[in-house]
């Protein structure tokens, strides 16, 4: 996958408008996945970190998730990744480059996703893990002009009790930077069922429900997640296209699909970007909200999501205006940074 700098390059010197230049929300991102790889490589020097050839001569690493021994070892690249985030420093860089970043890509709100169990041990415990991260993002706020949303997430290969945990430090911020309770990591490893009262608590708060399914597993992943954990959101979602009475079900509900084509390739959830059913969702009337997932492992971001869509399965620039509004919609953005956003988008298509 080409860096997301270059590919962009080659965007502005046609004559098609610049993807980059379309205003759009950014709903799944990972908090360590999101990091620079030049910042990984300068902190693992730093810290004493060894990093894998893989994550460096050999980046973007080749992955291949579809069985546990490639899950392990796509598990095995971001852990490592996320040992080299050892200071309150580290973390506020990630922060506001990630913000630069998606401010260049045009983004002009972001929900990144984090579990801060993670990170607790060095930083003073899960809330003091948990205001460290609100406080960088309030700062990278300011700094890019790019708002900034969290998304707490419980691991599903970790017991249900830890979830609710999650959950309940989730709602403490509530409307104080915290927008969403999230369920990412191996599905095959953890039903979507055993996080019910996870779910149920951060539904009370108020919080978006935005699960992963429909990734690794097939169709009965994505109805426990819409069904069970009552999603406002299902993080990738693309294998809902093989039942279309469930498809049907997420249309009809607003449900919106997180859809992130290079991770799809990248993992070997499809073969290629033109496998990835972005035009079948589409055209069956899902929302979908483009994403980059982690671009640290997957090596583009937010931008190429977007062209990829457009190369590979030919969407018009109306099309890309329309999954740009579509993000915008679906996101916990306040009302004057949803108007904002959505005002232009009219003016990248008209201009």
């Amino acid at each position: 996958m080409p860096d997301h700098r270059e590919h962009a390059g080659v965007a502005r010197g046609s004559a098609r408008p610049d993807v980059a230049l379309l205003p759009k929300a950014h709903l799944h991102l990972h908090f360590t996945g999101s990091m620079r790889h030049s910042t990984l490589v300068e902190l693992a020097g730093r810290h004493g970190v060894h990093l894998p050839d893989a994550l460096v001569e050999d980046w973007p690493p080749r992955l291949q998730a579809t069985d546990e021994r490639g899950w392990f070892r796509f598990q095995r690249l971001y852990d490592i990744a996320r040992s080299v985030l050892q200071t309150p420093d580290d973390l506020r860089r990630l922060l506001r480059e990630t913000a630069e970043d998606e401010a260049a890509e045009g983004s002009g709100w972001l929900e990144i996703q984090v579990d801060p169990s993670g990170y607790a041990s060095r930083f003073g415990g899960l809330t003091p893990t948990v205001e460290l991260i609100l406080d960088a993002a309030r700062e990278a706020a300011r700094a890019t002009g790019v708002g900034v949303g969290l998304v707490i997430a419980a691991n599903r290969t970790r017991h249900p009790l830890d979830a609710k945990t999650l959950a309940r430090l989730a709602v403490r911020y509530a409307g104080k930077g915290v927008v969403g309770f999230g369920l990412s990591n191996d599905e095959r490893r953890g039903r979507a069922y055993d996080f019910e009262g996870a779910f149920r608590i951060a539904d009370r708060g108020g919080l978006l429900s935005t699960p992963h399914g429909g990734e690794l597993l097939g169709p009965a992943s994505v109805r426990e997640c819409l069904d069970t954990l009552n999603a406002d959101r299902i993080g990738h979602g693309v294998r809902a296209v093989e039942d279309p009475r469930l498809l049907s079900q997420i249309i009809d509900r607003g449900v919106t699909l997180e859809v992130c084509p290079a991770s799809n390739v990248g993992l070997g959830v499809a073969a290629t970007a033109s496998d990835v059913p972005v035009r079948r969702l589409f055209e069956a009337g899902a929302s979908i909200a483009l994403g980059a997932d982690d671009p640290l492992l997957f090596g583009s971001r937010l931008a190429v999501q977007y062209d990829l869509v457009r190369d590979d399965h030919g969407f018009s620039d109306a099309e890309l205006a329309e999954l740009a509004r579509q993000s915008i919609r679906a996101s916990a953005a306040p009302d004057d940074v949803r108007g904002r956003l959505l005002a232009g988008v009219d003016a990248w298509l008209s201009g």
